[in-house]
């Protein structure tokens, strides 16, 4: 039994305001115990159960008929020194966007975990977000009164796969300060010190996410609970607000009655009934409590409502002094189509259906013209039955859904400057923008590095507002652009003739344009997993992950158990649990969670199935308008260099020796813009004529001065052993029998291809696992290999050196790891995949040998010939 440690100082205080959700994966009991908790604290006087469809927090005809969370619910309950906002939120992985709004709000966190079936896949989920957030945590093991579970076991589990500063609340006490103490430095010389640690210093230390308080029981029998309450109740702190009016919007509903109602939380000052907030005023502030609300006439900070009055609310907005969530972390990677009623007006069924994107904003509808469609972004098959129902309870359409499709997303692999112009007669904007990739995952970033002399502050922050106020499609199936950094480095306005919505049009065309000259790459969404099944069907598992295009690590290896972990693509991977409970009898368990967006593993498929037209997307034009002679005319994407009024950073320098004109491929020579300025810029532009032949004499020169530095750059080949390893078939057949003698294979193969290619070739090993290991950087023979340090993985020296050397040498990186091929590409190297390798390898293989037997056979007809010779001077001094 858990002992708080009271301390005699203790002096009671105002009463803490918290707003604490509780978190599960789905049938952990998260909403049993909810409903513990509100029996506890006397806000409700009989327990419902979830099977009986009677539970406080279920209130929606259809939670109930399920037994699942779909919406999240608010109930409010005092335990005399805290005043509690509990927030019940959705357990299953297809309602994760309502569940991650609401995080947003939250002062404390409790995740529930099955003692009976421990960490699960979407636990692990649920923990990424907290960590993500930033949100203290306690953790609660229910379930625990179910034969099998063990305590010990599942607290190890907690930290090898949450975090090892999981502690066990219920331990005695002198046991519970001592591994407190092990959790932070600071904690741990107090304890030492004074012997003991002091409450405050406990809570600040979880609210620091420093210690995960753990306590085990069982929700339905109340077992625990209790002690949890006391828990929560002792070791949480309230949070400062400030005193001006600040809120944040986490999710909008309808009542009975079909009023908008903005369910918000108060994080300043405090809000009154008639107040305005933007151009809204503030009809009714609602307390709910389960179905039931109370009506207030005014709130302070750290409260939890829903207000009526307010139209143009969204999640995630901020009022007041508080900012803009930031994008959500989960988001649905399957689009499906919305298939209506014969007779149904799809444009009115269309504007009806925005009405469940407020509440619902990552459904993302959209309206296919082309296709006299609508699409929905959805997270998978329960949410659609869902929906199916809410829209017949709302709106009486009987609607069905098509198949759901992969949603890819596009995002670039090199820097390019785009440039956008827009000057129809009595209008006119020209705007520059820098494109560059960032870190994946890293999302779009907008920013402005241009000078007040060139544009005014007004017009960039105009172009900002631009950027971020829609979602840009990209140039390769038309998926969403995403890890990217856009800024604005020029542009110019109009004293007479600039209006606002010239600048909207020409940001557009500037990033369509900068779109098509670079070198796009395809996204995928991929599953992060953890395999762990016995080591007899590790073979079987290995072979599929490398059949599903995936990635994995190195099998951890613990009796008869093997854990396996890595990435592969969700469209490869969907269903693959069915397969491995079948093919291991039960007794294999996979782990998925959103591993994010990484490169397509068969981009090109992708392509040329989807059969996107860039140049053809007429609501997305990367062409350019220009003016002459009183009138309008259209410069494609490709022409826009000879025109644009503005110099630019990026395409001065490049414009006569990569921009290739007329083509797609992105590539090209001075000679290609040599012949068009010559035929076609003199018809259109004869006062710019000259001053561009100049330019493209001056690029002709320069880029004679590159190819002739490039011929005696020195030529650098790093390779990714233990990549190359696993993707080479004979290779990964020897390391599964034994590592060390592939790795010795893989070092004699390079040392004979740098024989032949003359290159410098590093063979660069992981060894980032090993304890205290500095790292190791020796001579083989011909070639470098490299052993890497603690903590340095191969990708991150492959990384450095490709920063420090890619601009300066030829630089080629061998490897399959697609991340690390768009890092790489973008430090201006050169790429080799493992098939290209082995490839080039088997070639070099025949030459040497084909060399050998040349030089055998010459060797053998010399001393033929040299033979004949000798008879033939002996014969003729004998005559």
């Amino acid at each position: 039994m858990i002992l708080f440690m009271e301390e005699k100082t203790e002096v009671l205080t105002e009463m803490k305001q918290l707003t604490i959700g509780i978190l599960a994966h789905v049938d952990a009991g998260k909403t049993t115990l909810s409903e513990g908790i509100l029996y506890l604290s006397n806000t409700i006087r009989t327990l419902g159960r979830v099977d009986n469809q009677d539970s406080f927090l279920d209130t929606d005809e259809m939670e109930r008929q399920r037994g699942i969370t779909i919406f999240s619910k608010q109930a409010v309950f005092d335990t005399g020194k805290m005043h509690v906002t509990l927030l019940d939120t959705p357990g299953h992985v297809d309602f994760s966007a309502e569940m991650e709004r609401t995080l947003q709000v939250l002062d404390y966190a409790i995740l529930v975990i099955s003692g009976a079936d421990g960490v699960q896949g979407h636990t692990m989920t649920l923990w990424r977000l907290l960590k993500e957030y930033q949100i203290p945590v306690f953790l609660f093991i229910n379930k625990m009164d179910q034969e099998g579970t063990d305590r010990d076991a599942v607290l190890a589990e907690l930290k090898e796969l949450l975090d090892e500063n999981c502690v066990d609340f219920t331990e005695s006490s002198e046991d519970l300060l001592e591994n407190i103490a092990m959790c932070e430095d600071v904690l741990f010389e107090s304890y030492m010190e004074h012997g003991t640690i002091t409450t405050d210093e406990i809570a600040d230390c979880i609210f620091d996410r420093n210690v995960y308080p753990c306590f085990f029981g069982s929700a339905l029998k109340l077992q625990g609970v209790d002690t949890l309450l006391k828990g929560v109740e002792r070791y949480t702190k309230m949070p400062e607000y400030q005193d001006d009016f600040g809120a944040k919007v986490f999710k909008i509903s309808r009542d009975e009655q079909g009023g908008r109602l903005t369910h918000l939380k108060m994080t300043g000052g405090t809000l009154k009934v008639k107040d305005l907030v933007g151009e809204d005023k503030v009809n009714q502030i609602r307390i709910y409590s389960g179905m039931k609300y109370e009506t207030v006439n005014e709130i302070t900070a750290g409260s939890v409502c829903a207000v009526t009055g307010l139209t143009k609310t969204e999640p995630g907005q901020g009022l007041g002094i508080e900012p803009q969530s930031q994008a959500p972390v989960l988001s649905p990677v399957l689009m499906y189509r919305i298939l209506l009623p014969e007779d149904c007006d799809p444009h009115h069924t269309f504007l009806q259906f925005k009405q469940l994107e407020e509440e619902e904003p990552q459904l993302n509808l959209i309206w296919d013209d082309k296709l006299k469609e609508i699409q929905a972004q959805l997270m998978g098959e329960i949410q659609i039955e869902i929906l199916k129902n809410l829209i017949w309870k709302r709106f009486h359409l009987a609607v069905s859904f098509g198949p759901g499709n992969i949603l890819y997303k596009e995002t670039i692999a090199d820097t390019v400057e785009g440039v956008g112009h827009y000057e129809p007669l009595r209008h006119y904007a020209e705007v520059h923008l820098l494109m560059e990739p960032v870190q994946r995952g890293s999302g779009m970033q907008f920013a402005t590095d241009c000078s007040e002399d060139m544009l005014d502050r007004n017009w960039q922050r105009l172009i900002l507002t631009h950027l971020e106020e829609r979602e840009h499609k990209g140039v390769l199936v038309g998926g969403a652009v995403t890890d990217m950094k856009i800024t604005v480095i020029g542009g110019r306005a109009h004293l007479k003739h600039t209006e606002g919505g010239d600048f909207r049009q020409a940001t557009y065309r500037a990033v369509r344009q900068g779109l098509m000259q670079a070198e796009s790459v395809l996204l995928e969404p991929y599953y992060s997993f953890r395999l762990e099944l016995p080591t007899e069907y590790l073979g079987r598992a290995l072979s599929d992950i490398e059949r599903m295009s995936g990635k994995a690590e190195a099998p951890q290896l613990d009796r008869n158990l093997a854990v396996l972990t890595g990435t592969a693509p969700v469209s490869r991977m969907q269903g693959y649990q069915t397969e491995v409970v079948a093919y291991t009898k039960g007794l294999g368990r996979l782990l998925c969670t959103a591993g994010g967006y990484l490169p397509c593993h068969n981009q090109e498929e992708i392509i040329e199935e989807v059969q996107y037209d860039a140049e053809s997307d007429l609501e997305n034009p990367p062409s350019s308008v220009f003016c002459a002679h009183g009138a309008g005319f259209v410069v494609q994407w490709n022409q826009i260099v000879d025109y644009m009024h503005v110099e630019g950073r990026l395409l001065t320098k490049k414009k006569q020796e990569e921009y290739h004109v007329g083509s797609f491929s992105r590539t090209g020579s001075a000679t290609a813009l040599d012949d068009f300025v010559d035929d076609y810029v003199p018809k259109y532009n004869p006062i710019e004529y000259e001053k561009n032949r100049a330019k493209t004499v001056l690029a002709q020169k320069e880029q004679n001065r590159r190819t002739s530095e490039r011929e005696t750059v020195p030529e650098y080949l790093l390779v990714d052993g233990y990549n190359i390893i696993f993707a080479w078939e004979t290779l990964r057949e020897l390391a599964a029998v034994n590592l060390d003698s592939a790795r010795d294979r893989l070092i004699d193969i390079m040392c004979n291809y740098q024989g032949h290619k003359g290159m410098n070739l590093i063979l660069v090993f992981d060894a980032y696992k090993v304890k205290e290991n500095p790292g190791s950087d020796k001579k083989h023979y011909n070639i470098q290999i490299v052993f890497t340090k603690e903590a340095e993985t191969a990708d991150m020296y492959i990384e450095k050196f490709a920063h420090q050397m890619g601009r300066k040498y030829t630089v080629t990186v061998a490897t399959s790891d697609g991340v690390e091929q768009v890092i790489i590409r973008g430090q201006g190297c050169l790429l080799m995949s493992a098939r290209e390798l082995e490839e080039d390898v088997e070639l070099t293989n025949r030459q040497i040998r084909e060399q050998i037997g040349r030089s055998n056979l010459k060797h053998k007809n010399y001393s033929l010939a040299h033979a004949i010779d000798n008879m033939t001077t002996r014969e003729g001094e004998e005559k």
